[in-house]
């Protein structure tokens, strides 16, 4: 989140996102890729991160979504490989959230991601 004067302006980015699951796990860019067993270079994570790269591919997504816990089907519809809209029946393709409440909106989303890694600093210390 950035702050401008009073007012907070959620970034919704994929690499904010990113950023946001992997602050909320705790881990440093270096404690990812010894999760992903080098899968992930740290290098390659913050330049996802900073948005630099924007689609990775779905196996580094899956390694991604194993290590934060992350559901993988969200991280591929914020790559843009799946769509959340309806398909002609009606369905939604792929839809899957992080949390688990109905209706919760993106900047609701990032705000609990960010709540979360406040919570795991705290009992860290």
């Amino acid at each position: 989140m950035v702050k401008t004067g009073a007012q907070r302006v959620s970034d919704d980015s994929f690499g904010a996102h990113l950023a946001r699951l992997r602050t909320a796990a705790g881990l440093s860019l270096r404690q990812v890729e010894e999760a992903t067993e080098k899968e992930v270079s740290n290098a390659y994570l913050s330049q996802l991160e900073n948005n630099k790269i924007a689609k990775p591919s779905p196996n580094i997504l899956h390694a991604l979504a194993r290590v934060y816990n992350a559901s993988y089907e969200d991280l591929m519809n914020r790559a843009g490989y799946l769509s959340s809209e309806p398909n002609p029946s009606g369905r939604r393709q792929a839809k899957a959230a992080t949390f688990a409440i109905q209706g919760l909106t993106p900047e609701e989303e990032n705000i609990l991601l960010d709540y979360l890694a406040f919570i795991r600093k705290q009992r860290r210390k």
